[in-house]
């Protein structure tokens, strides 16, 4: 593979995790406030404990996985990733 392709690679990979990871901080941000929100109206201290173990548990499953994914398209970035290239390098042609 030419370094061309390489780094067109690269640059397509840091371009999803930077993605990737902006949305788990939007996902953290947002679960945080709707979480301290709707705290401030409950009552009952069981229902805030199941509200707190759950907000957690969401955005601690969600980081998890996209930190799975992204090491996932880090050790497959070149199948991954080379076979979008090549895709979006054949569209360009046809379009010619």
């Amino acid at each position: 593979m030419n370094n061309k392709i390489k780094n067109r690679i690269q640059n397509m990979y840091l371009r999803d995790c930077i993605m990737a990871w902006a949305d788990v901080l939007l996902i953290w941000l947002a679960v945080g406030f709707v979480l301290i929100s709707i705290l401030s109206i409950l009552e009952d201290p069981v229902i805030r404990l199941v509200m707190i173990i759950s907000s957690a548990l969401l955005v601690l499953f969600n980081t998890a996985s996209v930190g799975a994914m992204t090491k996932h398209y880090a050790e497959d970035k070149e199948f991954i990733y080379g076979l979008d290239i090549k895709h979006l390098d054949e569209n360009r042609a046809a379009k010619r």
